[in-house]
């Protein structure tokens, strides 16, 4: 019961994950859980879903306002940043408010969460931090520099910095898999950029875990990369179309596949961890962790194999394994 009579504010809280984490959250049984966004009909709806919980709160803010944040994490004991401009394309044509929110928005946190002397500060990252090739992968790996130096210059103040960096969050707002099941089901096509395109996956409840399990462990300064499956663009294609042509009985022959190439700042595949950063990162039977400092001490960690975390050369998971992910996910 980690959580137990602690208070704990999540910062995009009504966002897929931060609803995932509310969840699991709340069966330890904290204090207070703050919900803090921008979104005022999100929390209208979440606050309905959770009425029978009187330990919520519901604060409407922005992280790129340093007050609200600092107001927000008054006698907080642990704060998962959650909150992004995320979509590689809506960054791309709006550079500067992706840097308000990911970079400008995460110095805030920093900021708030010394003033305020929060124990723990958790923040999701992504695997398009590393080697990036769009604005959102920038702002995210210049927010991730912030929150490893904001651990190593914190001098004697108590609150510990770290985070996790994510594959594609299967379900998730945004995801490629409820575009697609639209697009079949009232355009009886499907816009594919480029099907040899490799991506790491997890599902929601993975993302979820991985978070809350960071924030158990961390020390400060560390990076947890979750090891997961990877998929190719071509393959999830063949298993969408299957699943949902079955479901709502459409003949599947009549889907039309159009290929539109990659959007702006897209890549072919992605990287979780670099070759520098395996160097010194530990393995653990289900994650990757990259300590920023030396004197880290994980029972059961086992140093890990040196070289790039890519998914363009990791085993691709086979059509039934991507098949049963997708039933037992139960995203069509």
């Amino acid at each position: 019961m980690f959580f137990k009579n602690r208070k704990i504010l999540i910062i995009g809280g009504t966002g897929t994950i931060g609803q995932s984490l509310v969840k699991e959250i709340l069966v330890d049984q904290p204090k207070v859980v703050r919900i803090f966004s921008r979104d005022e009909y999100k929390q209208f709806v979440l606050k309905n879903k959770l009425s029978e919980y009187s330990n919520m709160r519901y604060l409407i803010g922005d992280v790129r306002n340093y007050d609200r944040i600092l107001n927000a994490m008054e006698d907080i004991d642990y704060v998962f940043h959650v909150a992004a401009l995320k979509h590689v394309e809506s960054c791309e044509y709006n550079p500067y408010e992706a840097v308000l929110t990911n970079i400008i928005g995460t110095n805030n946190v920093i900021k708030a969460a010394k003033a305020q002397k929060v124990k723990k500060v958790i923040f999701t990252s992504s695997d398009k931090a590393i080697s990036p090739t769009n604005i959102y992968g920038a702002t995210k790996l210049v927010a991730e520099k912030m929150i490893v130096a904001s651990e190593n210059n914190k001098g004697s103040r108590m609150t510990s910095f770290s985070m996790v960096r994510f594959g594609n969050v299967m379900g998730s707002r945004g995801s490629v898999v409820p575009l697609f099941v639209d697009q079949i089901i009232n355009n009886r096509k499907i816009t594919v950029t480029d099907e040899n395109m490799s991506r790491f996956i997890m599902s929601i409840n993975q993302a979820t875990k991985l978070t809350i399990k960071a924030m158990k462990k961390a020390e400060g300064g560390e990076i947890f990369v979750l090891k997961m499956p990877v998929i190719k663009l071509k393959d999830l294609i063949t298993v969408i179309i299957e699943q949902t042509c079955k479901k709502h009985s459409i003949d599947e022959k009549k889907i039309e596949i159009q290929y539109i190439g990659l959007r702006p700042g897209e890549k072919r595949y992605e990287e979780l961890m670099t070759y520098d950063e395996s160097l010194t990162a530990l393995e653990l039977s289900d994650m990757f962790i990259i300590p920023s400092k030396k004197d880290f001490n994980y029972s059961n960690a086992k140093k890990a194999k040196v070289g790039i975390y890519s998914s363009d050369n990791q085993e691709i998971i086979s059509i039934e394994e991507l098949n049963k992910l997708i039933i037992d996910q139960k995203l069509i």
